[in-house]
């Protein structure tokens, strides 16, 4: 599966000029973990996140004793955002996608599409995707396999995000594609595919 395939689009961005009350209260309204920060041209500059518009940001009560602290005084999103931002390529495999949010220890990845933001694909979604009915899992697989090799030809079995595809024709270079169409659906963990009739003869 690639990012694409993955991704929010069409995604809300920010300037570098744009308020963080603003941010905070796109943020707050959507339900996001971070916004892309792009430029007149829309080109990716940064990325800020709930971290960056909380830190420093939020006064100490002077009736309690702390600690001396850092205060942030930026008030806009340039002042705030972290530059430069990590991105992947529209074409980026999600399982590398993940990899990196996991790596890099962050909530969410803008996707771009030669410099221009395309999308943003965040935790949240890998984990909404990975907690897909096996059901709508099997309606998608057998969509697919069905364009590519006709209908009543497949079977399909789905248990918890992996799948197990049997194919009426000996054909292993068919079930090789099978396997990777399989693959590219939201939600699936794993394939594999076999021949109807070995597994009838066993």
């Amino acid at each position: 599966m690639r990012a694409r395939d993955l991704m929010t689009a069409p995604v809300i961005t920010v300037h570098p000029w744009t308020s963080a009350k603003e941010a905070a209260g796109l943020l707050s309204m959507h339900g996001f973990t971070a916004l892309p920060v792009v430029d007149d041209e829309d080109g990716l500059v940064g990325i800020v996140t709930e971290a960056d518009l909380i830190r420093g940001r939020v006064p100490a009560d002077p009736r309690h004793v702390h600690e001396p602290r850092a205060t942030v005084a930026g008030k806009t999103v340039g002042d705030l955002m972290t530059s430069p931002a990590t991105a992947m390529d529209t074409g980026a495999d999600v399982a590398d996608l993940c990899q990196a949010l996991v790596d890099a220890r962050i909530r969410a990845m803008p996707i771009v599409d030669g410099s221009a933001v395309a999308g943003i694909v965040t935790r949240g979604d890998v984990v909404r995707m990975l907690a897909r009915e096996d059901t709508e899992i099997a309606r998608d697989v057998k969509h697919r396999l069905e364009i590519y090799g006709g209908s009543g030809r497949w079977g399909i079995d789905v248990r918890d995000g992996c799948v197990h595809i049997t194919d009426q024709f000996d054909d292993d270079t068919d079930r090789h594609v099978a396997r990777l169409l399989a693959l590219a659906v939201p939600g699936v963990v794993a394939a594999d595919t076999a021949y109807a009739g070995e597994e009838q003869a066993r």
